[in-house]
């Protein structure tokens, strides 16, 4: 009889596998690191592309009871499965939107007197002292109040009424370096929370938990430390590693010069060789800009891509390979053990963050979840 789960994984062009046991490990060295202060778990963006449904379940078993994504709707998708978690939105407080937020339990962060005044009229014709946090801009000049906006609430607290303030909060622009803007986010945002009613602080990310105890406050919101980018990039990476990315080979080809390979003809063969052909491309998030810069790993062995990447496919040098190494049907390592996030990152000339939440839907997902004893599909 068939197996749907490997019929699917023998059709697939590409495979990739979360290791939800890593992910929790990261999170447990992190809270660890922090007591004690609370850990967060920032999944927005799907977990940052490795999947909330299954990350947030499995995080909060582990003990995580705060979660934090980016916009109301993720809000839902984590409500959904992790129905008695605190879940904090990073956007705001759309117009209109106060009803929805309170019903589903979701904890709007405030960005400006707006919102604040409009959440307060919120709770105080509800008669009810709902949650919220408030963000502050020390540095970052994007979202939180200004230092217009901080003087106005610290002379008027009374806007705050009706409402119940879970936390202040502020964000780090810098924290992955060493730089002076890191003490002076941390000594603004110490002044104001000394003009503000007392409540609970959070100012650290994944990097600035490594900054040092003075950052962590009460709460600190990890994001892409928890899945396997480090966030001490000068310094080893004490994050295990999350995931791991496996395309199959569809076609192995000689070539031999004066040949050009792919789109463009970009890269000319310079003598007889072979190429192998992968079923991964930019519309699953191997970013394009890894033409003729990355490699991947057959048994261990780098082996470049060549010529430019395409929608659906790349093209591999293989020349240095021993015949019949590479074959039609086999998985070669785009992500894994010899090529790290933050390596496939680098080569592609961004960050970890843009090669996980890049990873698109085409993929075959495998969740390695030690909870349930095996690999499991979602």
């Amino acid at each position: 009889m068939s197996d749907p789960t490997r019929d699917a994984l023998a059709r697939a062009g590409a495979v990739l596998t979360v290791d939800l046991g890593a992910v929790v490990a990261n999170w447990r060295l992190l809270r660890n690191r922090v007591a004690p202060a609370r850990c967060s778990a920032v999944v927005k963006a799907d977990a940052y592309g490795l999947g909330a449904a299954r990350v947030a379940p499995a995080l909060a078993a582990a003990g995580c009871e705060t979660f934090v994504v980016a916009q109301f709707e993720e809000a839902l998708a984590v409500r959904a499965v992790v129905p008695d978690a605190e879940i904090l939105s990073l956007g705001g407080l759309p117009t209109g939107t106060e009803a929805e937020f309170a019903a589903h339990r979701i904890v709007p962060v405030l960005n400006h007197l707006g919102e604040i005044d409009a959440w307060a009229a919120f709770c105080r014709a509800r008669g009810e002292s709902l949650p919220t946090a408030v963000h502050i801009d020390t540095g970052m000049n994007r979202l939180g109040l200004g230092p217009d906006e901080l003087d106005t609430l610290a002379e008027d607290p009374a806007r705050l009424s009706g409402m119940r303030v879970r936390a202040w909060i502020s964000h780090l622009a810098c924290a992955e370096a060493d730089t002076p803007m890191n003490a002076q986010q941390l000594g603004r945002f110490r002044m104001a929370l000394a003009r503000l009613p007392a409540a609970p602080a959070s100012l650290a990310n994944s990097s600035g938990i490594f900054l040092g105890n003075p950052w962590h406050f009460d709460l600190v919101r990890p994001g892409c430390a928890l899945f396997g980018v480090n966030p001490t990039p000068t310094q080893p990476n004490p994050m295990a590693q999350t995931v791991r990315l496996d395309a199959r080979v569809l076609q192995v080809r000689n070539v031999d010069s004066p040949m050009t390979v792919g789109y463009g003809a970009t890269h000319r063969v310079a003598g007889r060789g072979k190429i192998a052909t992968i079923a991964v491309g930019y519309a699953d998030g191997y970013l394009r800009s890894l033409s003729g810069r990355g490699h991947v790993h057959v048994g261990g062995v780098p082996a470049p891509v060549v010529g430019r990447i395409s929608m659906d496919l790349i093209t591999v040098d293989i020349t240095a390979l021993p015949d019949g190494a590479v074959a039609p049907g086999m998985l070669v390592e785009l992500i894994g053990p010899n090529r790290t996030v933050d390596t496939v990152a680098e080569q592609a000339g961004t960050i970890g963050y843009e090669v996980l939440t890049s990873l698109g839907p085409r993929y075959h997902r495998v969740y390695v979840d030690p909870a349930e004893g095996a690999r499991c599909r979602s």
